[in-house]
C-alpha cells in the first residue's frame, strides 16, 4: 500500500490546530488581562506621585521635567516585569507542551521560542510604555490647573439613596467611600476600583464561559457529527441484512439508518463521503441548509465548501470512475443544499469525513445499473457499511448494548453461512462514539481553563486588593474625621466593608453579564472554525460560586488595609493634616 505523506502531514496538522487555537484563545484573554491590571497598577502608581511632582514644580520644575520624573521609575518597572515575565516562561517551558504531542515531543529541556516570547515582550512593554506616557502626560498638564482647586464634597445620589432607605449609618459612610472619588488632595481612585472588580469578574467568567463550553463539546457527540448512540460496522465491509432487520424490532431502538463510504470527485477534487437514503432518520447535524432530499442533492462540510470555493447554492460535478469503468462509473451535477458536521467515520486507511471535511450524498446517486454491477450474489453480503442507531429517550444503555451485541452476533453468524467461505473474515461489530483527532486532543487539555481562570482570578483580585488598599490609604483623614466624631473601630471597619462590598457587588453586576456574552461570542466564532455546532454554555454553578467568593475576597482584601487604618492614631493623621 501506498501511503501519501503529505495527506498524512494535512491531517496531523488539521487535528492539532483546532487545541492550538483553544490554547490561544485562553492566551488572548491572559494578555488582556496582563495589560489591564498592569494598566490599572500603573495609572494608580502615577497618580500617587502627584504630591511630589506639584513639589518639584513648585520648586521650578517644567512640564518636561514633571513628565520624564513620573515615567521614570513606572518605565523601568515596566521593562523589568516583562523582562522577569519572559524569564518565568524559560523556566516554565520544561513542563510544555501539553497534551498527547508531549509523548512524541524531541526537545523537552528548556527553550526559548523568539517568535512568541520576544513579541510578548514586545507587545507588553509598547503596550503599557504607551498607557504610561498618556496618563503622565495627561496628568502633567492637567495638574497645574486643577492644583488649587478645592472644596467640600457632595455626596453622592446612591450614598443619599441609602439614607434615605433607612440603612446604618456605616452603610451610608461605606457607599459614599465607594462611589465620591472626593477632591484634591484627597482624591481616592474610586473608578480604578470599580473597574478592577468588573474587569477580574469578567475575565473570569468569560475563561469559564469559554471552558465550559468546551467541555461540553467534548461530552456531547452530536456536536461534533456523531449524532447517534452507537453505529454497527463491518470489517468486510458489509452489515448483513439479517442484522438490520432485528434493529426494526428491537425495543431499545428509536431509529437507524444505513450508510456507506465511496470517495467520489467533486469539481476534481476527491472528497470522502457519506452515501444514505434521502430523509434519514438519522443523519450528521446541520450547520445551515437542508438534509438531501433528492438524488442530484448534496450536503457538504464547511472546510470542503471552502477548499471547492462553492456556497449554498451552486451546483458542482460528482464523478466516479471513468466511462471505460461503465457501468460502475458515475458522472452528474448536484446542488449544494446545506451544511454539516461530520462524524470521524469511513473505510480504515483512507480518506474518511470528519466535522468540516467530506459529504453526504443520496445513496440513490447510484444508477442501477451500478448497484448491479457492485452487488453480490449472495444476499448476506449486500448490506451497508455502517449502521447508525439512535437509541429511545431512556434507554438503558447496559441493556441496550447488550441487545445490540446480540444483533451483532447474529450478523456474524450470518457470515459463516455464506457459500465457499464467502464471508471468512467478515464480522460484524458494534462501535461506541468515535472521537474526531480535533476532539480527541481537546479532551487532553482536561482542567486547563479551569487552571487558567484560577490563575486569572488570582492576578485580578491582587489587582483589586491594590487599589482597595490605596483607596483606604486616601481615605485616612476621612477616617480621622469619622473617629473625631465618634465612630468606633467596628463600625469604621464596617464601613469599610461595606465599601469593598459595593464594588464587589458593581463588579457582579456589570462583569458577570459581560463575561458571559465574550465568552459566548469567543466559543461562537472558535465551534465555526473547527465546523462544530456552535452551542455555548453557561455554568451556572460556578457562576454562583464567583459571586459568592469576589464578595467574599473583596471583603477580605480591604479587611487588612481597614484594619490599620482603624488603628491608626487620629490626632497624628490630622496633626499631619
Amino acid at each position: 500500500q501506498f501511503h501519501v505523506t503529505s495527506v498524512v502531514t494535512a491531517q496531523v496538522s488539521r487535528s492539532i490546530e483546532p487545541e492550538a487555537i483553544a490554547l490561544g484563545v485562553f492566551g488572548l484573554i491572559t494578555l488582556l488581562a496582563t495589560l489591564i491590571i498592569a494598566g490599572g497598577l500603573l495609572m494608580r502608581l502615577l497618580q500617587s506621585d502627584d504630591g511630589d511632582m506639584e513639589t518639584l514644580r513648585a520648586i521650578g520644575g517644567g512640564p518636561t521635567m514633571v513628565m520624564s520624573a513620573r515615567l521614570f521609575g513606572v518605565l523601568g518597572a515596566v521593562v523589568g516585569g516583562a523582562v522577569l515575565a519572559v524569564g518565568v516562561a524559560i523556566l516554565s517551558s520544561p513542563v510544555s507542551p501539553i497534551g498527547p504531542v508531549r509523548t512524541v515531543y524531541p526537545n523537552r529541556g528548556f527553550s526559548f521560542d523568539w517568535s512568541v516570547l520576544g513579541l510578548g515582550l514586545v507587545t507588553i512593554v509598547v503596550c503599557l510604555a504607551i498607557l504610561a506616557t498618556v496618563v503622565a502626560r495627561r496628568r502633567t498638564f492637567q495638574r497645574r490647573a486643577s492644583s488649587a482647586s478645592f472644596g467640600v464634597p457632595t455626596s453622592s445620589r446612591a450614598a443619599r439613596l441609602v439614607a434615605s432607605a433607612g440603612l446604618p449609618l456605616t452603610a451610608v459612610v461605606g457607599v459614599r467611600f465607594a462611589l465620591e472619588p472626593g477632591r484634591h488632595p484627597d482624591k481616592v481612585p474610586v473608578r480604578s476600583a470599580l473597574a478592577g472588580a468588573v474587569v477580574a469578574v469578567t475575565i473570569v467568567v468569560a475563561t469559564l464561559t469559554f471552558g465550559s463550553s468546551l467541555n461540553t463539546l467534548i461530552s456531547h457527540p452530536a456536536l461534533y457529527g456523531w449524532n447517534w448512540n452507537y453505529a454497527l460496522s463491518s470489517t468486510g465491509g458489509s452489515v448483513p441484512p439479517q442484522a438490520t432487520k432485528l434493529l426494526n424490532v428491537d425495543p431499545f431502538v428509536a431509529a437507524w439508518s444505513p450508510s456507506s463510504f465511496p470517495n467520489i470527485q467533486i469539481d476534481g477534487v476527491t472528497v470522502p463521503v457519506l452515501s444514505m437514503p434521502p430523509h434519514s432518520k438519522v443523519s450528521p447535524p446541520l450547520l445551515s441548509g437542508h438534509e438531501v432530499d433528492a438524488r442530484n442533492q448534496i450536503v457538504l462540510g464547511e472546510l470542503t465548501m471552502q477548499q471547492l470555493h462553492k456556497s449554498l447554492g451552486d451546483t458542482v460535478t460528482a464523478s466516479y470512475g471513468s466511462p471505460h469503468d461503465a457501468p460502475i462509473y458515475l458522472h452528474g451535477k448536484l446542488i449544494i443544499v446545506g451544511t454539516a458536521t461530520l462524524p470521524a467515520v469511513g473505510n480504515a486507511q483512507n480518506l474518511h469525513a470528519s466535522m468540516g471535511t467530506g459529504g453526504v450524498v443520496s445513496d440513490l446517486v447510484e444508477s442501477s445499473a451500478m448497484r448491479r454491477a457492485l452487488a453480490s450474489p449472495y444476499p448476506t453480503l449486500n448490506g451497508p457499511t455502517m449502521v447508525f442507531i439512535r437509541l429511545r429517550e431512556g434507554a438503558p444503555r447496559t441493556a441496550a448494548l447488550s441487545s445490540l451485541k446480540k444483533i451483532a452476533a447474529a450478523g456474524n453468524l450470518a457470515f459463516t453461512k455464506v457459500p465457499d467461505g464467502g464471508g471468512d473474515g467478515d464480522s460484524v461489530v458494534v462501535l461506541p462514539v468515535q472521537y474526531p483527532a480535533e476532539i480527541e486532543n481537546y479532551r487532553s487539555i482536561d482542567a486547563t481553563p479551569d487552571a487558567l481562570a484560577l490563575a486569572l482570578a488570582v492576578g485580578a483580585i491582587a489587582s483589586l486588593a491594590v487599589t482597595l488598599s490605596a483607596s483606604v490609604r486616601r481615605r485616612r483623614r476621612d477616617l480621622a474625621l469619622l473617629r473625631t466624631f465618634g465612630f468606633t473601630r467596628r463600625q469604621l471597619m464596617a464601613s469599610i466593608a461595606w465599601q469593598a462590598s459595593v464594588a464587589g457587588v458593581i463588579g457582579v453586576i456589570v462583569g458577570l453579564p459581560v463575561g458571559v456574552l465574550m465568552g459566548r461570542w469567543l466559543w461562537i466564532l472558535f465551534a465555526r472554525y473547527i465546523d462544530a455546532v456552535p452551542d455555548p454554555t453557561v455554568p451556572f454553578l460556578p457562576m454562583i460560586v464567583v459571586v459568592a467568593v469576589t464578595l467574599a475576597l473583596v471583603n477580605l482584601v480591604a479587611a487588612l488595609p481597614g484594619l490599620s487604618a482603624a488603628r491608626t492614631s487620629t490626632a497624628q493623621v490630622l496633626r499631619g493634616e
